[in-house]
């Protein structure tokens, strides 16, 4: 298995660049396989949605699809699977951003009785508290 950083994905996904988006492409189709995955860890995800917003201007329905995406394809092992599953479904039924979805659910994994914030849209999500 070999670790994914975030840029790798976003030239694979916004083809903004055609060559790094070839290279993307390549290695992404020749080296990343079911028996060896890539791996796409939490801050990698986190990244992801926040490149695709802020860079790209990408709305949230489209960020969620890529997000799904990562989670169903075979050659791709997304870190925290069940964490990212429920923060996903947080970021789809709210208007609170990915990253914040994503540290309420992993918190919630750890076994906290909530999380403390500042966020206006978090503190709208189950477990969060307004600070």
């Amino acid at each position: 298995m070999i670790g994914l950083d975030t840029n790798v994905l976003v030239r694979y996904l916004t083809r903004d660049d055609a060559e790094q988006y070839r290279r993307a492409k390549t290695f992404l189709e020749s080296r990343c396989t079911e028996a060896r995955p890539g791996y796409v860890n939490l801050v990698v995800l986190s990244e992801l949605a926040w490149v695709l917003k802020a860079a790209y201007g990408a709305t949230r329905e489209e960020i969620a699809r890529v997000l799904e995406q990562l989670l169903v394809t075979k050659q791709i092992k997304v870190g925290h699977r069940d964490a990212v599953q429920a923060a996903l479904q947080a970021y789809k039924t709210s208007m609170a951003d990915f990253a914040d979805c994503l540290i309420g659910s992993l918190n919630q994994e750890a076994r906290c009785t909530g999380t403390a914030t500042f966020d206006q849209w978090a503190s709208e999500l189950d477990g969060f508290e307004a600070v």
